[in-house]
């Protein structure tokens, strides 16, 4: 939306403010008389703009919605996906998803409007992650899984992926996020995934697991600018300290292990790191 169409939507919201205060009961048809001519201009500015004009549109959806006249701007919306650019519109979608889950979340709908909108636009990530917030609002926990499984399916960004980790990490569900972090290595085969799956081994103390994911990843990136690149750090912070210790004799643990947090305390801080060097130290002794 242009800052023109904010700055409108933003004068009438003012404007109906300051009429509805300012009047009572007995200038109730003075309120109506206003929101009936301020929707003929809306509607005379979509014939004026062009009816394919999606900015008009949204402005005047997010009016009514603005109004609580849910109900008006739900019919906007669909007039608007009438027109020949609206469904091809993912701007439209989202603000009529928006509207649905700011209003109605528990009408079934809700569901519906948005089942529709990543059918039309399933590379649309802003459309997965309203539905997907529905569905754990309402507490449906295994339909919000099911609609991470369809939108993987589109083969997302690197965003999408870690998103549907964090989703599962949230309920607890580690197996499943190891399971999800091995199908984002497949689909983004880059530095940057690797890290991330042995970093999250690390913070889950499981030292042998990053171990190996770190050994397939030298295997993938051998003699490529990316082991050049991003390996060295990756050694230092998320493997290098912690394959030590699943390594040296028992006498040696202890001073290891302190000197590792020492370590860690002066360069990153970083509490889960320290937790997963201790669970290590643990397993030994």
């Amino acid at each position: 939306m242009t800052s023109a169409h904010r700055e409108c939507q933003e004068d009438v919201i003012v404007k109906y403010k300051v009429i509805t205060n300012q009047a009572d009961l007995d200038h109730h048809d003075e309120v109506a008389d206003y929101l009936i001519s301020r929707r003929r201009e809306f509607e005379e500015s979509i014939e004026h703009a062009g009816r394919s004009n999606i900015d008009v549109w949204i402005t005047y959806v997010k009016w009514e919605a603005s109004l609580k006249q849910v109900a008006r701007a739900r019919s906007i919306c669909e007039r608007a996906l009438e027109e020949v650019v609206g469904y091809r519109n993912p701007s439209l979608w989202c603000v009529y998803a928006e509207i649905e889950l700011e209003n109605n979340y528990m009408d079934p709908a809700c569901r519906k409007v948005l089942d529709r909108a990543v059918t039309l636009h399933p590379r649309v990530p802003q459309l997965w992650y309203k539905f997907i917030e529905l569905e754990e609002r309402l507490g449906n926990v295994a339909s919000a899984r099911t609609l991470f499984e369809r939108w993987m399916c589109w083969m997302p960004d690197h965003q999408g992926w870690l998103s549907y980790i964090k989703f599962e990490i949230r309920y607890n569900e580690i197996e499943r996020a190891r399971q999800i972090f091995e199908k984002l290595v497949q689909c983004h085969p880059r530095v940057e995934s690797w890290i991330r799956y042995a970093k999250f081994e690390m913070k889950n103390g499981e030292v042998g697991k990053a171990r190996n994911v770190y050994e397939r990843a030298v295997e993938k990136f051998a003699g490529s600018d990316c082991e050049v690149a991003g390996f060295p750090e990756f050694k230092k912070r998320c493997i290098g300290r912690a394959w030590g210790l699943d390594r040296i004799r028992k006498d040696q643990v202890e001073f290891l292990y302190n000197k590792a947090v020492l370590s860690e305390n002066r360069s990153y801080g970083d509490i889960r790191y320290r937790k997963g060097v201790k669970d290590s130290k643990m397993k030994m002794t």
